[in-house]
């Protein structure tokens, strides 16, 4: 991809892709940030580096730097979610891969919960169904969300949510997590570093909590905070750089693009801003010197 000089470069380093709850495949996903004229992409689905070769061997032919990646659910009480990123790992650590084949069976122990329960309400969906709508990707509720979309049953991926698969829906049901030590640890040993996905999410009671949190992880081992990102207004970038600060925290930023499955967010946008080249920039360095550590 050619870039007039002096031109301002942007990044997306949050995406998914069909090897999770995305609706564009892997190679699409790269054709789309190359639409959008970015300079550099991370894929970072749940829990899975399956597309993580097929996005980089596209990434190659288009001449968009690609940045591996990973987003891993954590242990956290309601009504909070806790995600962490994972960037510039090493996709074949065994480590990696053998956490990675356990959290794909407690997914998928969940889904069979789900749709147990969702047949006990007179629901007709099957374990087929929603594989099919899977695809080649980890079977998630997204794809349970679609099929009662197909079965009528509810009209859109939100009311399947609220209604059936979301905390306090109908048919709800966690899943084994790994604990955010855990999977900070993870991430590491596999030669990444680790970023507090979509702060607002952990749903703290106030801002004092809320940066105590990010104390207690960057203690912990985090190496990053995701400042910009679609749920993110301007004044929650302003407070979580500032923190990125005072905590000697990175700062990265993404889209959180889902494609059709999340209509409302475009690649390569955190709500109106855009992800500058210098957050990758910051964070090749420090891959480049944990490289040199080891």
């Amino acid at each position: 991809m050619w870039l007039a000089k002096g031109t301002l470069t942007y990044i997306d380093l949050h995406t998914h892709s069909t090897a999770s709850d995305g609706t564009l495949s892997p190679r699409e996903l790269v054709q789309c940030a190359a639409r959008s004229s970015l300079s550099a992409l991370a894929l970072t689905d749940h829990d899975t580096t399956a597309g993580l070769a097929e996005a980089a061997d596209e990434a190659r032919v288009l001449g968009i730097d690609f940045i591996p990646g990973i987003e891993i659910s954590c242990a956290y009480p309601r009504p909070g979610t806790m995600h962490l990123l994972g960037y510039g790992i090493d996709p074949n650590s065994p480590i990696l891969s053998r956490t990675l084949g356990d959290l794909v069976q407690a997914r998928y122990e969940r889904n069979r919960q789900i749709i147990k329960t969702l047949n006990a309400q007179g629901i007709a969906i099957t374990d087929e169904h929603v594989a099919r709508i899977a695809g080649r990707g980890v079977v998630g509720r997204p794809h349970i969300a679609a099929a009662l979309i197909e079965l009528g049953v509810v009209k859109t991926s939100a009311q399947a949510f609220s209604q059936y698969l979301g905390q306090g829906g109908s048919a709800y049901a966690d899943k084994e997590r790994l604990t955010a030590r855990e999977a900070i640890d993870l991430i590491h040993s596999a030669g990444g570093i680790v970023s507090l996905a979509h702060p607002v999410q952990l749903r703290k009671q106030n801002r004092a909590q809320l940066r105590e949190e990010i104390k207690t992880l960057a203690d912990l081992g985090l190496d990053a905070v995701e400042v910009l990102h679609s749920d993110h207004p301007e004044h929650v970038v302003d407070m979580l750089e500032g923190w990125a600060e005072r905590f000697g925290l990175l700062k990265t930023g993404g889209s959180d693009f889902h494609g059709s499955n999340k209509p409302h967010i475009t690649i390569g946008f955190a709500q109106r801003l855009r992800v500058p080249e210098a957050y990758l920039s910051a964070i090749r360095e420090h891959l480049s010197k944990l490289a040199r550590s080891d």
